[in-house]
């Protein structure tokens, strides 16, 4: 089994910042990349940023400059570090992680997480 685990939503003033974490555990071989979404009601989900194994980063337009996605790959873990942040960036955040959970296993599984609300208030 595999589980994403997210934590460090909350609510923060605009202008503020806060930091997500995502740690990814279990029966993991590989995960090549890792990724932040979100959804605000009665939108579709949308990605904020992802980051490959190599360190890569790519972002939506609306969040360059403001985030920052990294990854500590000894701990399956990613983060977004968002800051300046707008009454826009008001949604649930979820963590996602395409991963090969055996060498042995060529197969990429979709993993993710549970969802972290985080809401800015102006």
């Amino acid at each position: 089994q595999v589980q994403l685990v997210e934590s460090g939503g909350g609510l923060v003033q605009a202008g503020g910042s806060l930091r997500l974490s995502c740690a990814a555990s279990g029966s993991i071989f590989s995960i090549n990349v890792m990724g932040w979404y979100r959804q605000a009601p009665g939108k579709q989900r949308e990605l904020v940023a992802r980051i490959t194994i190599d360190g890569s980063t790519n972002y939506a337009d609306s969040v360059k400059g403001r985030f920052t996605i990294s990854r500590d790959n000894a701990k399956n873990t990613v983060y977004l570090q968002m800051n300046s942040l707008k009454p826009e960036d008001t949604a649930v955040y979820y963590c996602n992680a395409p991963l090969r959970r055996h060498y042995s296993d060529p197969r990429t599984y979709d993993y993710w997480g549970q969802g972290t609300q985080v809401t800015v208030s102006s």
